[in-house]
């Protein structure tokens, strides 16, 4: 073994010395302070009636004597007893005497039932309401005769005209609807219904045929007045908004494939916002939500969540959620950067603790219960969500109960070493059953009670007095 590893080994043995000897200075301080004028006799007497079961070492558990021994740092090792009036103990139960509990700075609170609120906060990204954007297609090849909206951003109203455009194939199909009307006119006194009734279904096809290629209703009226075919076809906006891109020009020869226009209804905006995986359970549709931009200072836009999106970014290991916001004034612009607060709603009458009292591992969770008697039980507990300092408890625990919530981690060493000994004395008790002095121990025990016995005797080998 080389000098560094001595060294390391002398620094290890000097800190589990030292803890070990602080908890056993605290037991024998205990004793004395409640010793009384017979304690010498008395302490005699419980020396007399009590023997160890083993020694085990100060360093590692697993290593035991039946008698007293050293270990190779020269440490003592630590007697090992069974009593029989603590048998009902619970495995991993720590008990602490009220004056170390102080010394260690042991802190409790009360299991609480209440409700729980949180913000979620987040950074968005303002975007199109996708329900009220338009792409303009001509449905028939043509020219543009006059552009009337020819530059981007303009806003437009609600059958505002655009465009004309030139197109032979509705010119010809409003001359097929004036010889229709014509042709109905003409036959409207003929004696014979059918022909009557063929003349008005030529009527009807014909001007079914000017809606399809969406010319526009008052240019049919017109065409029906005047009885003359037009030249220009008005191409109207759809709705009121804001124009995203102009696709043509005048004198631009167009067709189907063509986007005229793209045209933005922005009374409405989407905002956009990556939501992480713990607040997910906090967000739902519904739920009112808070924007600020940088652009319009000291102004805040409410909205609502109108949507979560079913799948999570790989990249971002976030899901989307989309929220819907009125804009009627359009301060708010695509493509703006916003400050989230989304006011998630609040879970009412649930169990929760200070997140503090939690000890968390791979597989469980867990809280030490103050049960009396300066006892302390390890509880398994399920959690739910949590919101600032408070946790809520699924499983485990219920209003009322006092659990640990400072030097528990201290506290649950003690328990797993308890509860690694006693497992390990339970063994040994069931293995040993032929010796002497483990059959007076273990004699007329079921093997559950030796269980019990075997976590009691954690009480003589550490913090509890």
């Amino acid at each position: 073994m080389n000098n560094r590893s001595v060294i390391l080994l002398v620094i290890v043995a000097a800190v589990a010395g030292a803890g070990g000897g602080y908890f056993g200075s605290s037991k024998e301080m205990d004793s004395e302070a409640n010793a009384g004028p017979n304690a010498d006799s008395t302490m005699a007497s419980a020396t007399g009636q009590r023997k160890p079961l083993f020694f085990r070492s100060p360093m590692n558990p697993a290593v035991t004597s039946p008698v007293p021994a050293k270990d190779a740092m020269g440490m003592d090792y630590v007697p090992v007893y069974a009593t029989d009036g603590q048998s009902d103990q619970v495995p991993g139960m720590v008990r602490i005497n009220p004056v170390v509990s102080q010394n260690i700075g042991v802190r409790t609170a009360l299991v609480e039932q209440g409700n729980l609120a949180r913000e979620v906060r987040a950074v968005g990204r303002i975007g199109f309401d996708e329900e009220h954007l338009a792409r303009l297609h001509p449905k028939v090849a043509g020219w543009v005769e006059k552009l009337r909206i020819d530059k981007t951003g303009e806003r437009v109203h609600k059958d505002d005209i655009l465009m004309d455009i030139y197109s032979p194939a509705l010119v010809a199909s409003e001359e097929e609807y004036l010889l229709a009307l014509k042709n109905e006119q003409m036959l409207s006194a003929s004696p014979f219904a059918e022909i009557r009734q063929g003349a008005s279904e030529l009527v009807f096809s014909a001007r079914a045929r000017l809606r399809l290629f969406d010319v526009p209703e008052h240019q049919i009226k017109e065409l029906e007045e005047t009885g003359k075919a037009h030249k220009r076809i008005h191409i109207h906006s759809p709705f009121d908004g804001a124009v995203i891109k102009v696709g043509a020009r005048e004198g631009q020869y167009i067709t189907p494939q063509t986007e005229l226009y793209h045209i933005a209804d922005l009374s409405t905006v989407w905002v956009y916002v990556d939501v992480f995986e713990d607040d997910l359970p906090w967000v739902k549709r519904g739920d009112e939500a808070t924007i600020r931009v940088a652009a319009v200072p000291g102004r805040s836009f409410m909205g609502k969540i109108s949507y979560i999106y079913p799948y999570l970014e790989s990249r971002t290991r976030t899901v989307k959620v989309r929220m819907a916001f009125p804009n009627p004034e359009g301060l708010l612009k695509p493509e703006m950067f916003a400050e989230v607060t989304i006011q998630a709603a609040q879970r009412r009458d649930v169990t929760v603790v200070p997140s503090a009292a939690i000890i968390r591992s791979g597989s469980q969770e867990q809280v030490f219960v103050v049960t009396g008697n300066g006892a302390f039980e390890p509880r398994k507990v399920v959690i739910g969500v949590s919101s600032g300092d408070r946790t809520q408890i699924l499983a485990g625990l219920s209003a009322g109960m006092r659990v640990v919530t400072s030097a528990q981690f201290l506290i649950d060493s003690e328990s797993k070493l308890n509860e690694a000994t006693a497992k390990m004395l339970s063994d040994q008790l069931l293995q040993k059953g032929d010796d002497k002095q483990g059959s007076m121990a273990v004699q007329g025990m079921s093997p559950d009670k030796m269980k019990g016995m075997a976590g009691a005797a954690q009480g003589d080998e550490g913090i509890a007095p």
